[in-house]
């Protein structure tokens, strides 16, 4: 039987480096897995946020001198009068409801979500704007291609809500309305604004 060498070398143990490259992969996912919640937001999908918000209507702003003899006497509307409609149509999420244009007493006008049903998600905004509403994909992304006005975050994903419309929007060119994501530039559903008989 053969002996050993005496000057032969023992085979060295190999390091473990598993450790550190599995703490590593592990930050790795976390932070991935952190910046997706971040960006997505996927709770909201099962958040509803409800909002029953009344049409506030202020009075005629009193007038500052008398009419002249003789001269008809202004006609100032007594109530809210609707200038255009809409119905939502879904984008990239179901979306449904109305869509107004009011002009109120005092001269101010405000667009109105009735009865709306959509999706939840991050950074909503109702935007007004001047594209075309165009049914399926084609629709999700057209209107941050021309003008546009954010008109503010989305007060919540469902119920009735009002929005300021700025005196500098005229509707002639400004026709549509999108439930806007900001976040990914999408559409979540959309109206197009016709001038109310």
């Amino acid at each position: 039987m053969a002996k050993p060498d005496p000057t032969a070398r023992a085979p060295r143990k190999r390091r473990r480096r598993s450790a550190p490259v599995l703490t590593g992969a592990v930050i790795a996912f976390a932070l991935v897995a952190a910046s997706g919640l971040y960006w997505f937001q996927p709770w909201k999908l099962w958040q509803d946020e409800t909002v029953r918000e009344e049409l506030a209507v202020p009075t005629a702003p009193p007038q500052t001198a008398p009419p002249a003899p003789g001269a008809p006497s202004p006609s100032a509307p007594t109530g809210p009068t609707t200038l255009a409609t809409g119905e939502l149509i879904s984008h990239e999420h179901r979306t449904t409801g109305t869509v107004k244009v009011v002009l109120l007493p005092d001269g101010s006008r405000t667009l109105r979500l009735e009865n709306l049903d959509t999706s939840n998600g991050p950074k909503l905004q109702v935007w007004i704007t001047d594209a075309p509403v165009k049914e399926g994909r084609a629709g999700w992304h057209v209107f941050d291609d021309g003008a546009y006005q954010n008109l503010g975050a989305l007060k919540g994903n469902k119920g009735d809500q009002n929005y300021a419309l700025p005196d500098e929007i005229d509707l002639n060119r400004f026709t549509s309305v999108s439930i806007w994501c900001a976040r990914f530039n999408v559409s979540f559903g959309a109206a197009g604004l016709t001038a109310a008989a």
